[in-house]
């Protein structure tokens, strides 16, 4: 599910430094991210789009990307086939064959935003893709439905109904993802290093705290 017998070029680099950031909607993913890449000196990958393209710091959206809307359609396409299938008798898809092509392109992309220093990623399932990986440090953002919820409203500038469909629509199409492509669920906390209740916190106070600990994950440089 993501992880790697073999090594891959670089992963035992000691200056490597990766952080995966995964985020529920109103976590406020997409202004931390960015900002804790800044802030390290490493390049950032946002959810499904490439770094170069990622939105300027402060105008990230906390809504799904075009991208990741593509791809959870795609999913559940998936689903409702290996449903239909499975009730003709026919072979259900498990996680290893349902979009398979999807998942090798979105792994690819991570292992070629980290070399060759590493990077800061942003949503991606980076969490699970580098779940082995010696130099990768896992953080979820999360927080009360309710603060997420005003936190929404406050970033994208919207009214409490839109607001509240879209982080439905956000955190049932981002979870159903990983579900579905690794069969596994985002909210696992095992899955963290640190996990951080960022409604609570300002976006500056998260970046301190993920810093800290980020550093003292990879220890001083050798």
């Amino acid at each position: 599910m993501g992880e790697r017998e073999n090594g891959r070029p670089g992963e035992h680099d000691p200056h490597l430094r990766v952080v995966t950031i995964s985020a529920t909607y109103g976590a406020g993913g997409s202004r931390i991210a960015p900002m804790l890449a800044q802030r390290l000196g490493l390049p950032f990958a946002d959810r499904l789009i490439p770094a170069d393209n990622a939105a300027p710091l402060g105008v990230g959206t906390e809504r799904l990307s075009d991208e990741e809307r593509e791809q959870y359609r795609r999913t559940r396409f998936f689903a409702r086939l290996a449903a239909i299938t499975g009730g003709l008798g026919m072979p259900v898809p498990s996680p290893e064959t349902v979009g398979g092509d999807v998942r090798d392109s979105v792994e690819a992309s991570i292992y070629q935003e980290i070399q060759p220093d590493g990077a800061v990623i942003l949503g991606r399932a980076a969490s699970i893709v580098l779940a082995a990986h010696p130099r990768a440090f896992h953080v979820r953002l999360d927080g009360p439905k309710q603060r997420r919820l005003q936190r929404g409203m406050a970033f994208e500038h919207i009214d409490e109904a839109t607001a509240r469909a879209r982080l439905e629509e956000t955190d049932r199409a981002r979870a159903r993802y990983v579900e579905r492509v690794y069969g596994a669920d985002p909210s696992d906390p095992t899955r963290y290093h640190l996990t951080i209740d960022s409604t609570a916190l300002s976006a500056a106070t998260c970046v301190d705290v993920i810093v800290l600990a980020a550093g003292a994950f990879w220890g001083p440089p050798e």
